[in-house]
């Protein structure tokens, strides 16, 4: 199922782009650079209690720069325990070098892959920048489906800075995962397929309802 609201995705040396002082910096050095094999780090953290939990996720970077989608639902999934390969993920999303058109062909997928037609469904966020009611469902549906054992699944564009500083910029669009969320939800965690390097980070809920804004993410 393809729409023309959630815009076509992928990581190209022209359209995914890291600034700095203003000035583009091409990102398939900067970000996601192809690795010849998938990079495979162990991304663990346990559930809390206080407003917090962190899923188990074996993380694993993508193997080329069109494969973001697949990434981001291979890692999504590896929370539930599932060994899937990102080539599996690719073939059955239809992804091509133009990557994975929308949020709507990674949700099918992800029920599937986890045995129930309705586990996840996709939310679109239609405006250029999320407001505050959109802001607070993202969060309320991070917090539940994190708390159910399940990752949120995000299509994102443009840049956003984590709670440490760091620049996070997809300008052609990206795939990521959520796995976690801290202070009820206000700051989530990011697993990041593009660069194992900088495999996981935090964002502020605001931050990533922004980069999600005109297109959606999947969750329970």
């Amino acid at each position: 199922m393809r729409t023309d609201l959630i815009r076509k995705t992928v990581l190209t040396a022209a359209g995914f782009a890291a600034t700095a002082g203003g000035v583009a910096v091409p990102a398939i050095a900067a970000q996601a650079a192809p690795v010849e094999k998938a990079a495979v780090v162990s991304v663990r953290a346990d559930g809390k209690a206080g407003g917090e939990r962190q899923l188990d996720v074996r993380y694993e970077a993508q193997p080329n720069f069109y494969f973001c989608g697949p990434a981001a639902a291979r890692n999504a999934l590896s929370v539930q325990g599932k060994a899937i390969s990102v080539d599996a993920m690719a073939k059955e999303m239809g992804t091509t070098e133009d990557g994975t058109d929308s949020i709507n062909d990674i949700t099918p997928v992800l029920n599937k892959e986890t045995g129930k037609a309705d586990a996840y469904r996709s939310v679109e966020i239609k405006s250029g920048k999320a407001d505050d009611g959109q802001t607070d469902k993202l969060r309320a549906d991070v917090v539940r489906t994190v708390d159910d054992g399940r990752a949120v699944v995000a299509n994102i564009a443009g840049t956003a800075t984590d709670v440490n500083g760091g620049v996070h910029s997809f300008e052609g669009g990206h795939y990521i995962s959520v796995v976690g969320y801290r202070d009820n939800g206000h700051i989530v965690r990011i697993a990041d397929s593009a660069n194992p390097d900088q495999a996981s980070y935090e964002v502020t809920v605001d931050s990533l309802a922004d980069w999600i804004a005109t297109r959606g993410y999947a969750t329970s």
